[in-house]
C-alpha cells in the first residue's frame, strides 16, 4: 500500500530504491507516528471531521496497534511503502470507512516530521540522563583519587603536576558543554510541525493549538512553510549535540589508550575487559577504547553529512530528505553504546597511586620551584634562567608537594561548583 497510490503499478526496480531501507528505519519511528496519529484523530474529532464515534474507534485501534508495537508484533512489511501506509491499512481494514478518514488535512511530509521530532525529544532527553550517569561516575572517581597525582603533558612532553581528581573532573566538565547543546536540540525538536501538511497548510480548520498540547510540545512552528523547513535542521541540529558528546568521549578513549599502555601505566581495567593477541599472550589490548574512539570519530563527521545532504535544497519537501533518517538513527544507537560501555568500564578502573616515583617525572615540578623563588622575591625572569641552569647541570632536587590553592587547581577541584553547574544545564525535572 502507498498513501500516492493512484491505481498504476509502479516499476518495481524504482520502489525497490526509493524505498530503501525505510520499512526497517520506520520500525523505530512507528510507535511516534502512532502517538501523533492519535492526537490528529482527537483534533479531527473536534472540528467535526470525525464523529463522536469513528472518533472512539480510531483511538482504541490505535492504542491496540500501539500495545502490539510495544509486543513488537507489528512489522512494517514489504508491500507497504513506511509505517504511514501501514498504520493507515490497519485502521481501514479494522474499521473500514472511518480508517480511510485518518489522512484527513495532513500530509507524509509533516506525518514524519512530528513522528521524527516526538523520538528526537525522547533520545535527546534519555543521552542527557546517560551523561548524567557517566558525569557522576567521574565525580565520584574525582572525590575518590583527588590527591593522586600523575603527570600533566603538553606536546605529550612532561610538563606539570596533574591529579586523577583533575583529570576525571575535568571530562566530567566538559560534558557539561554537551549537555548545553543537547538541550538547544532539544529545544528546535520541541516544535510541533503538524498541520504543516505537505509544506503549505490546509484548506481544514485544523486546531493546531490542540494537537500541540496534546503531543507535549512547547510550541508550533507557526509558519507552515518554516515548519517543512525545519526538515533536516532539526536533525543537523541534533547532529550537533551528539558530536559534540562523541568528542568528549573519543578524547577521553584516547587518553585512557595512552596511560593502559606499559610506558604509561597510569591506569588500568580488569582482563575480562581488555583482548588478548593470537600470538603474544603478554598483550592486554585496550579495544573495547579504541572502538569507542573510532566510533566517536565517526560520529563527529555527523553534522557535515547531513549539512551536505541538505545543502542547496530549495524550500518546500524534496525526497533527499528521505536520507536523513539512514544517518541520524543508526548515529543514535551508536552513541548511547559508546556511553554505556565507557560508563560500565569505568566503574572498575584501577589508578596507579605511585606514578611520581619514578624519576622521569621530577622536572613536573620545576614550575613550582620557579615559583617558589618568585614568592621568595627573585624576578621572574631571573628565576627561570637560574631553573633553567640547575636542570641544565643536573642539580634541580624537586620538592614533590604540591600548593595549589586557586580554584579549579590541584588543591581546590571545585567538585561542588561544578555539581551546581551540571544541575543547572539541563535539571532533570525540567524536559527540555
Amino acid at each position: 500500500m502507498k498513501l500516492w497510490d493512484k491505481g498504476g503499478t509502479p516499476d518495481e526496480h524504482m520502489d525497490r530504491f526509493t524505498v530503501g531501507n525505510d520499512r526497517e528505519l520506520d520500525q523505530v519511528l512507528v510507535g511516534y507516528d502512532v502517538m501523533a496519529s492519535r492526537a490528529h484523530a482527537e483534533m479531527l474529532g473536534k472540528i467535526g471531521i470525525l464523529d463522536p464515534g469513528e472518533t472512539r474507534a480510531i483511538l482504541r485501534e490505535l492504542d491496540r496497534i500501539a500495545e502490539e508495537i510495544r509486543a513488537e508484533s507489528f512489522p512494517i512489511e514489504a508491500p507497504f511503502e513506511d509505517m504511514h501506509s501501514k498504520i493507515e491499512y490497519e485502521l481501514t481494514r479494522r474499521l473500514g470507512e472511518a480508517g480511510k478518514k485518518i489522512h484527513t488535512a495532513r500530509s507524509r511530509n509533516d506525518q514524519v516530521l512530528v513522528a521524527l521530532q516526538l523520538f528526537l525529544k525522547d533520545e535527546l532527553v534519555g543521552f542527557r540522563d546517560r551523561i548524567r550517569t557517566l558525569f557522576d561516575l567521574l565525580m565520584a572517581l574525582a572525590e575518590e583519587h583527588r590527591d593522586i597525582l600523575l603527570p600533566g603533558y603538553t606536546h605529550l612532553q612532561v610538563a606539570m603536576p596533574s591529579s586523577f581528581g583533575l583529570w576525571f573532573s575535568a571530562y566530567a566538565e566538559t560534558f557539561i558543554d554537551d549537555v548545553h547543546l543537547l538541550r538547544a536540540a532539544y529545544r528546535v525538536a520541541d516544535q510541533n510541525p503538524l498541520g504543516s501538511a505537505a509544506g503549505y497548510g490546509s484548506s481544514f480548520p485544523v486546531d493546531r493549538a490542540f494537537t500541540t498540547a496534546r503531543m507535549g510540545f512547547e510550541t508550533q512552528k507557526f509558519n507552515v512553510v518554516a515548519a517543512q523547513m525545519g526538515r533536516g535542521k532539526v536533525e543537523r541540529t541534533t547532529a550537533m549535540g551528539l558530536a559534540s558528546v562523541a568528542g568528549t568521549l573519543s578524547r577521553m578513549a584516547m587518553d585512557i589508550c595512552l596511560f593502559m599502555s606499559q610506558n604509561f601505566g597510569f591506569l588500568s581495567f580488569p582482563d575480562s575487559l581488555t583482548t588478548g593477541s593470537s600470538i603474544m599472550p603478554h598483550k592486554k589490548n585496550p579495544d573495547l577504547f579504541e572502538l569507542v574512539r573510532a566510533k566517536c570519530n565517526i560520529l563527529q563527521g555527523l553534522p557535515n553529512q547531513l549539512a551536505l545532504l541538505t545543502t542547496n535544497l530549495p524550500s518546500g519537501y524534496h525526497r533527499d530528505l528521505q536520507l536523513t533518517k539512514a544517518l541520524l538513527l543508526p548515529a543514535i544507537e551508536d552513541l548511547k553504546a559508546c556511553l554505556e560501555i565507557t560508563t560500565t568500564s569505568l566503574r572498575s578502573v584501577r589508578v596507579n597511586r605511585n606514578i611520581l616515583d619514578d624519576p622521569r617525572y621530577d622536572y613536573l615540578f620545576s614550575v613550582d620551584a620557579l615559583n617558589a623563588l618568585v614568592q621568595e622575591g627573585m624576578p621572574f625572569r631571573e628565576a627561570y634562567k637560574e631553573m633553567a641552569s640547575l636542570i641544565e647541570s643536573g642539580n634541580f632536587r624537586p620538592e614533590k608537594k604540591v600548593k595549589h590553592t586557586h580554584q579549579g587547581s590541584l588543591g581546590n577541584l571545585c567538585l561542588q561548583e561544578i555539581r551546581l553547574k551540571m544541575e543547572a544545564a539541563w535539571p532533570p525535572a525540567i524536559p527540555g
